[in-house]
């Protein structure tokens, strides 16, 4: 991907006033991001468009998607995209998006404000979709702690839970993509994606900030499913961590 066009003079400094230090620093790496810059001026509702779009330009998961399903949506920058690729309409939903946070609408895309570990959510995203779909994406992550194991550990959990889901319902020859954090994806779950996709890989895309922990967990391929076959999902979401997967990380997937 090309490099991003500046639309303001980087370097920007916020005055002190009444903020904390912190703040003012996140404020700055804020407003002096390229990327961010750049999801205004192309309409994106986030800087994490670029990531998707990224990871599609070297693996092509996006081409010929016709049904798009997209966990931890809000804002909706993903949505955006997949509305565009798989040309949903509102008279013709072809995405549909799930977060606990409130989401503006978008156009072609059936927004439910629930919690993806709901019993119900799987049921109503399907229906939702209004057919297979051919790639599920989820940007979902644990609030982070600090601690860089307790946070590896509990957004693990929701990339689990949502790579059995993807097994569940994609489409022969559909893709799965996920948010992890580096530190190594549990052995368990790269076994059942190697067992059940043609290809499995971790990719950490440039427009993801460099100081940044997240990757992107790419299962490409899905071999379909056998009769009888099914990847537990009740399994998968049983052993919740004791943490609100309501809560979100503001910075990395709303910024």
């Amino acid at each position: 991907m090309s490099k991003p066009p500046v639309g303001r003079k980087l370097g920007q400094k916020v005055k002190k006033g009444k903020l904390k230090a912190s703040s003012r620093r996140w404020i700055e790496r804020h407003i002096n991001d390229p990327y961010v810059q750049r999801a205004k001026l192309e309409g994106y509702r986030a800087r994490a468009a670029f990531k998707l779009l990224e990871i599609d330009e070297k693996h092509q998961i996006l081409k010929g998607a016709r049904r798009i399903i997209d966990l931890g949506a809000a804002p909706g920058s993903w949505s955006q995209i997949a509305a565009k690729v798989t040309g949903s309409t509102d008279e013709d939903v072809r995405v549909a998006a799930i977060d606990f946070l409130e989401m503006a609408q978008l156009p072609g895309v059936k927004i439910l404000q629930l919690d993806f570990l709901d019993p119900d959510a799987p049921r109503l995203l399907m229906e939702a979709v209004g057919g297979t779909p051919d790639l599920v994406i989820s940007d979902m992550a644990a609030p982070t702690t600090g601690h860089q194991k307790t946070d590896h550990l509990r957004t693990m959990h929701l990339c689990e839970v949502a790579a059995y889901f993807a097994v569940e319902v994609l489409g022969e020859g559909g893709h799965f993509l996920a948010k992890t954090f580096q530190g190594g994806t549990e052995k368990d779950l790269l076994t059942m994606l190697k067992q059940n996709f043609r290809q499995v890989l971790h990719i950490k895309p440039a427009s993801s900030r460099q100081e940044s922990v997240e990757m992107f967990l790419l299962a490409k391929g899905f071999k379909g499913r056998r009769a009888g076959q099914t990847a537990g999902l009740d399994e998968g979401r049983e052993g919740t961590p004791d943490f609100d997967p309501r809560e979100v990380d503001s910075e990395e997937d709303q910024a």
